[in-house]
Protein backbone atom coordinates (compact mmCIF):
# COMPACT_ATOMS: atom_id res chain seq x y z
CA UNK A 1 0.00 0.00 0.00
CA UNK A 2 1.22 3.70 -0.89
CA UNK A 3 0.22 6.42 1.17
CA UNK A 4 0.55 9.84 2.66
CA UNK A 5 1.78 10.24 6.07
CA UNK A 6 4.26 10.27 8.80
CA UNK A 7 6.31 6.98 9.05
CA UNK A 8 7.01 7.83 13.13
CA UNK A 9 3.37 7.02 13.75
CA UNK A 10 2.76 3.78 11.54
CA UNK A 11 1.19 0.44 13.66
CA UNK A 12 3.25 -2.18 11.89
CA UNK A 13 5.69 -4.49 13.03
CA UNK A 14 8.78 -2.84 11.76
CA UNK A 15 9.22 0.59 10.28
CA UNK A 16 12.58 1.05 8.03
CA UNK A 17 14.78 3.35 8.71
CA UNK A 18 16.72 5.29 6.31
CA UNK A 19 19.89 5.41 8.07
CA UNK A 20 23.73 6.50 7.20
CA UNK A 21 26.97 4.19 7.75
CA UNK A 22 27.11 5.10 11.27
CA UNK A 23 23.54 4.34 12.48
CA UNK A 24 24.42 8.26 13.91
CA UNK A 25 20.62 9.71 13.37
CA UNK A 26 20.39 12.78 11.11
CA UNK A 27 18.06 14.61 9.38
CA UNK A 28 14.96 13.78 7.52
CA UNK A 29 13.63 10.31 8.25
CA UNK A 30 16.60 9.29 10.31
CA UNK A 31 16.12 12.16 12.54
CA UNK A 32 12.58 11.64 12.64
CA UNK A 33 12.54 8.31 13.87
CA UNK A 34 15.58 8.77 16.06
CA UNK A 35 12.77 11.74 17.91
CA UNK A 36 9.80 9.62 17.78
CA UNK A 37 11.80 6.32 19.05
CA UNK A 38 13.53 8.15 21.82
CA UNK A 39 17.28 9.50 20.72
CA UNK A 40 19.30 8.11 24.05
CA UNK A 41 18.17 4.38 23.76
CA UNK A 42 18.14 4.16 19.99
CA UNK A 43 21.59 6.06 19.96
CA UNK A 44 22.44 3.28 22.63
CA UNK A 45 20.93 0.29 20.28
CA UNK A 46 22.79 1.85 17.33
CA UNK A 47 25.96 2.59 18.99
CA UNK A 48 26.06 -1.43 20.27
CA UNK A 49 25.42 -2.38 16.68
CA UNK A 50 28.38 -0.21 15.54
CA UNK A 51 30.99 -1.32 17.86
CA UNK A 52 30.40 -4.74 16.51
CA UNK A 53 30.19 -3.97 13.11
CA UNK A 54 32.15 -1.07 12.81
CA UNK A 55 29.83 0.67 10.01
CA UNK A 56 26.45 -0.53 7.93
CA UNK A 57 27.68 -0.22 4.21
CA UNK A 58 24.76 0.58 1.65
CA UNK A 59 22.20 -2.09 0.68
CA UNK A 60 22.88 -4.12 4.02
CA UNK A 61 20.00 -3.99 7.27
CA UNK A 62 20.08 -4.09 10.76
CA UNK A 63 17.51 -4.60 13.77
CA UNK A 64 16.67 -2.73 16.61
CA UNK A 65 13.68 -2.42 19.05
CA UNK A 66 11.04 0.63 18.14
CA UNK A 67 11.36 2.17 21.99
CA UNK A 68 8.57 4.86 21.67
CA UNK A 69 7.18 4.09 18.33
CA UNK A 70 4.44 1.71 17.64
CA UNK A 71 5.89 0.14 15.90
CA UNK A 72 7.44 -2.84 17.42
CA UNK A 73 11.01 -2.96 15.18
CA UNK A 74 13.32 -0.67 13.79
CA UNK A 75 15.07 -2.31 10.62
CA UNK A 76 17.92 0.62 9.70
CA UNK A 77 19.12 0.58 6.56
CA UNK A 78 21.70 2.48 4.39
CA UNK A 79 20.67 3.37 0.64
CA UNK A 80 23.55 4.96 -2.07
CA UNK A 81 23.86 8.18 -2.29
CA UNK A 82 23.24 8.86 -5.88
CA UNK A 83 26.45 9.73 -8.35
CA UNK A 84 25.05 8.91 -11.61
CA UNK A 85 24.13 5.73 -11.72
CA UNK A 86 26.86 4.15 -13.16
CA UNK A 87 28.44 2.99 -9.18
CA UNK A 88 26.00 0.43 -8.52
CA UNK A 89 23.30 2.70 -7.04
CA UNK A 90 20.62 0.35 -8.60
CA UNK A 91 21.66 -2.77 -6.89
CA UNK A 92 22.21 -1.13 -3.72
CA UNK A 93 18.66 0.37 -3.57
CA UNK A 94 16.95 -2.72 -4.61
CA UNK A 95 19.45 -4.72 -1.86
CA UNK A 96 18.59 -1.91 0.74
CA UNK A 97 14.75 -2.97 0.40
CA UNK A 98 15.56 -7.18 -0.39
CA UNK A 99 17.70 -7.24 3.07
CA UNK A 100 15.10 -5.18 4.99
CA UNK A 101 12.49 -7.86 3.96
CA UNK A 102 14.54 -10.67 4.48
CA UNK A 103 15.39 -9.25 7.95
CA UNK A 104 11.92 -8.96 8.85
CA UNK A 105 11.11 -12.21 7.28
CA UNK A 106 13.98 -13.47 9.78
CA UNK A 107 12.56 -11.93 13.23
CA UNK A 108 8.84 -13.51 12.36
CA UNK A 109 7.56 -9.76 11.26
CA UNK A 110 4.38 -9.55 9.28
CA UNK A 111 3.92 -6.29 8.49
CA UNK A 112 6.24 -3.57 7.75
CA UNK A 113 6.29 0.45 6.63
CA UNK A 114 9.34 2.08 4.72
CA UNK A 115 10.08 5.44 3.86
CA UNK A 116 11.72 6.19 0.11
CA UNK A 117 14.90 5.13 0.41
CA UNK A 118 17.67 7.58 -0.84
CA UNK A 119 15.18 9.56 -2.72
CA UNK A 120 16.05 12.77 -0.15
CA UNK A 121 18.95 14.24 0.68
CA UNK A 122 21.03 11.14 -1.34
CA UNK A 123 19.52 12.58 -4.58
CA UNK A 124 18.30 9.02 -6.19
CA UNK A 125 16.28 10.43 -8.67
CA UNK A 126 12.38 9.90 -7.13
CA UNK A 127 10.85 7.46 -10.44
CA UNK A 128 14.28 5.38 -10.34
CA UNK A 129 14.26 4.86 -6.56
CA UNK A 130 10.09 4.40 -7.21
CA UNK A 131 10.51 1.55 -9.57
CA UNK A 132 13.03 0.05 -7.81
CA UNK A 133 11.18 -0.05 -4.24
CA UNK A 134 7.90 -1.24 -6.50
CA UNK A 135 9.45 -3.98 -7.70
CA UNK A 136 11.81 -5.07 -4.55
CA UNK A 137 8.23 -4.89 -2.32
CA UNK A 138 6.26 -6.74 -4.92
CA UNK A 139 8.82 -9.66 -5.22
CA UNK A 140 9.07 -9.82 -1.02
CA UNK A 141 5.54 -9.97 -0.75
CA UNK A 142 5.06 -12.58 -3.64
CA UNK A 143 7.79 -14.61 -1.83
CA UNK A 144 5.82 -14.30 1.40
CA UNK A 145 8.82 -12.59 2.66
CA UNK A 146 5.92 -10.43 4.91
CA UNK A 147 1.97 -10.10 4.87
CA UNK A 148 2.07 -6.39 4.28
CA UNK A 149 4.35 -3.67 3.36
CA UNK A 150 3.67 -0.10 3.22
CA UNK A 151 5.44 2.57 1.25
CA UNK A 152 4.82 5.85 3.07
CA UNK A 153 5.46 9.28 1.80
CA UNK A 154 5.51 12.61 3.03
CA UNK A 155 4.23 14.75 0.22
CA UNK A 156 1.32 15.03 -2.17
CA UNK A 157 3.51 15.34 -5.48
CA UNK A 158 5.32 12.41 -4.07
CA UNK A 159 2.35 10.46 -3.51
CA UNK A 160 1.17 11.03 -6.94
CA UNK A 161 4.41 9.92 -8.74
CA UNK A 162 4.54 6.78 -6.83
CA UNK A 163 0.85 5.94 -7.25
CA UNK A 164 1.85 6.78 -11.37
CA UNK A 165 5.04 4.41 -11.57
CA UNK A 166 2.81 1.62 -9.19
CA UNK A 167 0.25 1.81 -12.19
CA UNK A 168 2.42 1.54 -14.77
CA UNK A 169 4.77 -1.19 -12.95
CA UNK A 170 2.87 -3.47 -11.45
Amino acid sequence: MIQLGDLTTMDTDAIVNAANSKLAGGGGVDGAIHCAAGVDRLQNACREIISQIGRLPAGQAVITPGFNLSARHIIHTVGPIWRGGSNDEPALLRQAYQNSLELARQYGLESIAFPAISCGVYGYPMVEGARIALGALKHGLEAGLVRKAFMILRTQDTLDLWLREADATL
